[in-house]
């Protein structure tokens, strides 16, 4: 049977069988009380809606030759470009002729097998650039500044604020819309004036970031998809 993660939750009210959209294990959520048989006679009895969720989830992209990923929302391609040395480079479609379905090319220099590592590591480095000036630009119009800026590849939350003023943003966001990159930051930078989510909090954020509403009902809806590359 499909490995399924139990996550115990005593404000819960029945037992309840998810199926994350960011390719991780089925979750069952315990709740108050409840016992690991009777969450395993659960799952036993969900095994075909379980298989039926499975089935229509869309599987994980690997970064190797050919694969396209979103980067800042468009389609790339990934192109093995051969040699040695070099650094990843994108190519939007005013430079190739782009396939139909992808607007731009992700050429990546060395063998093969290090396509991932190299990706991944300029696909970070892009996402630090971007919310650096995110935050940077946030920050001076909350007249706050942060005391340091981390990336991490967490899949329960996109952004991070410490008591003291560190941010954390995961990498992934370099994949969505710039919009929804800039709401995170906003989000967090409005974290420093705030440590809630109370109505001043959502004032700034939003005051911050005008398309709050909109990039939160995109992340609820499509951000899990993010975790499926690499």
């Amino acid at each position: 049977m499909q490995r399924i993660a139990l996550r115990a939750n005593p404000r819960a009210q029945r037992y309840i069988l998810r199926v994350p959209a960011d390719g991780g294990p089925p979750v069952l959520t315990v709740p108050r009380g409840g016992s690991l048989a009777t969450a395993r006679d659960f799952a036993q009895r969900q095994r075909g809606w379980l298989a039926g969720r499975l089935g229509e989830r869309p599987e994980a992209v690997p970064f190797v030759e050919g694969g396209v990923i979103p980067l800042r929302g468009a389609a790339h391609r990934i192109v093995a470009a051969g040699g040695l040395r070099g650094l990843v480079r994108r190519e939007t479609q005013a430079e190739t002729q782009a396939e139909a379905g992808a607007i731009g090319h992700l050429l990546v220099p060395g063998a093969a097998e290090h396509i991932a590592r190299k990706l991944t590591d300029w696909l970070k480095r892009e996402a630090r650039r971007d919310l650096e000036t995110a935050v940077a630009r946030h920050a001076a119009a909350l007249g706050r500044r942060p005391s340091g800026l981390t990336l991490r590849d967490t899949r329960s939350r996109w952004g991070s604020c410490t008591a003291d003023g560190r941010l954390s943003f995961s990498w992934r966001l370099v994949l969505a819309p710039p919009s929804i990159l800039d709401y995170v930051a906003a989000h967090e930078v409005a974290h420093l004036a705030e440590m809630n989510h109370g109505p001043r909090f959502w004032a700034h954020c939003r005051r911050l970031a005008p398309h709050t509403e909109e990039a939160r009902d995109w992340l609820k809806r499509e951000g899990g998809r993010l975790h499926l590359y690499g």
